[in-house]
C-alpha cells in the first residue's frame, strides 16, 4: 500500500467495477478510498500516488451527506502536500453546484438556460413570477433528476412551494429555470478524459425517467421506474409535472417488456472537431476539469445548450461494448500516464 498507485476517491462501490477492469487490464496499481466517512491527520504525509476524484453530487441520496465536505478537506490536504489530484478541490465546487456550473458556462459565452437561485422557500413564489409558464425547478446539488418539475401555472407552483410535497434540496437551494424544449426527445452527452474528447452519446429521453447516469448500476428495472429520487412524478391536481422533453432522460421499458432499444447510443456525427466540442474542451481545461461528461441539448431554433457537467462521469455498457471500452480505457491510460510521469517504478 506504500508504493505509488492510483487512489480512487469515491463513495459508491457500484460504479467502480468497469473502471477497476480497465485499470486491471492496463496493469496499473490502484486502491479505493471511501469518501463516505473517515479521518485525516493533517500533520501526516499522504500516501504516494495519483488521486482521482469520483465525488458525486448525488452522494447524499446514498446516505453520504458529508462526502462533499470530506472531499473538500481531503483534497486540500492532498494538494497542499504536493500530491496530484485529478478533478481536485476546485472541481468539487462545480460538481456539487449547478449554479456554479451555469455561472461559469455563461461567463465563457455559452448559451445556458435562464436560471434564478433561491435559498429557502421565502422568495420562491415571487421569483417564479419572473418566468413565463411553463418553467421548471431543480435542485442546485443535483443528480438523479432531484427536484426537477415542470409547472404550467404560477398558481400550481404556489401550491407546491407551500405544500407538504415540496422537495427540500440538500443545500437549501432551489433553481428556477426557463423551460427550453429540445428539437427531438433526446439529449447528448460528450465525454472528455485528460483534456481529450472521447465520444458523444445520444440519450433517449422519450421514456420519462430523470435518471441520466449511464452506468449499468444505474439501470432502471424493466418492471418500472427506478427508486423514488429517479421516479417521474405523475401529473396531479397541483399541476406539477415531470419535465417532459428536454430534461427527461433514459426511460424504463414498459411494464412486462422483455427488451428495448439501448438508451445510450454513440453519436458518430459529433467529433472532436465539432465547434461545441472544441469550445467545451477549452472550457473544461480552463476550469481544471480533466474527466467529465457534459450534457447538452439542441433546440428547434438551433440553440446548443450545455446544462450539466458531470465530473464523476460513468460510461454506458452498451456504448463501451461498441467502442472497445473507449471511455474506461481512456481513463486508465490517462491515469497511468500521470502516475508514470511522477514515479519511475510503475508501468508507463
Amino acid at each position: 500500500m506504500n508504493s505509488p498507485r492510483i487512489h480512487i476517491l469515491h463513495e459508491n462501490d457500484d460504479w467502480l467495477p468497469p473502471l477497476h477492469a480497465a485499470l486491471d487490464a492496463a496493469g496499473l496499481p490502484y486502491t479505493d478510498w471511501s469518501l463516505a466517512g473517515g479521518s485525516i491527520d493533517l500533520t501526516a504525509q499522504p500516501p504516494e500516488g495519483v488521486f482521482w476524484s469520483r465525488l458525486s453530487a448525488s452522494s447524499h441520496t446514498r446516505g453520504h451527506g458529508a462526502a462533499k465536505d470530506y472531499a473538500r478537506a481531503l483534497y486540500r490536504w492532498l494538494e497542499a502536500s504536493g500530491r496530484r489530484v485529478v478533478n481536485g478541490s476546485r472541481v468539487v465546487e462545480l460538481e456539487v453546484s449547478k449554479a456554479a456550473q451555469y455561472a461559469a458556462l455563461a461567463a465563457a459565452g455559452f448559451d445556458v438556460p435562464r436560471t434564478t437561485v433561491v435559498v429557502g422557500r421565502g422568495d420562491l413564489k415571487s421569483r417564479a413570477r419572473e418566468f413565463p409558464t411553463p418553467f421548471i425547478t431543480k435542485h442546485n446539488q443535483g443528480g438523479k433528476g432531484l427536484g426537477v418539475r415542470r409547472f404550467n401555472s404560477h398558481a400550481d407552483f404556489d401550491a407546491y412551494a407551500d405544500g407538504p410535497d415540496f422537495e427540500e434540496p440538500a443545500d437549501g437551494i432551489t433553481l428556477l429555470q426557463e423551460f427550453v424544449e429540445s428539437a427531438a426527445p433526446f439529449i447528448s452527452r460528450a465525454e472528455f478524459v485528460g483534456g481529450e474528447f472521447v465520444y458523444a452519446v445520444r440519450v433517449d429521453t422519450s421514456g420519462g425517467s430523470f435518471e441520466l447516469c449511464p452506468a449499468e448500476a444505474c439501470a432502471i428495472p424493466e418492471q418500472g421506474f427506478a427508486p423514488a429520487a429517479c421516479e417521474v412524478p405523475a401529473q396531479n391536481d397541483g399541476g406539477a409535472l415531470a419535465l417532459a422533453g428536454t430534461f427527461t432522460a433514459g426511460g424504463a421499458a414498459a411494464a412486462g417488456a422483455t427488451s428495448a432499444p439501448p438508451l445510450f447510443v454513440k453519436r458518430d456525427d459529433i467529433t472532436a472537431g465539432h465547434p461545441l466540442i472544441v469550445r467545451l474542451g477549452s472550457f473544461l481545461a480552463a476550469q481544471g476539469v480533466e474527466v467529465a461528461g457534459v450534457e447538452f441539448f439542441e433546440t428547434d431554433d438551433g440553440r446548443l445548450i450545455p446544462y450539466d457537467i458531470n465530473t464523476n462521469t460513468n460510461y454506458s455498457p452498451d456504448v463501451e461494448s461498441a467502442t472497445g471500452n473507449a471511455g474506461a480505457t481512456a481513463v486508465a491510460t490517462f491515469l497511468g500516464r500521470e502516475l508514470a510521469a511522477r514515479y519511475s517504478t510503475v508501468p508507463a
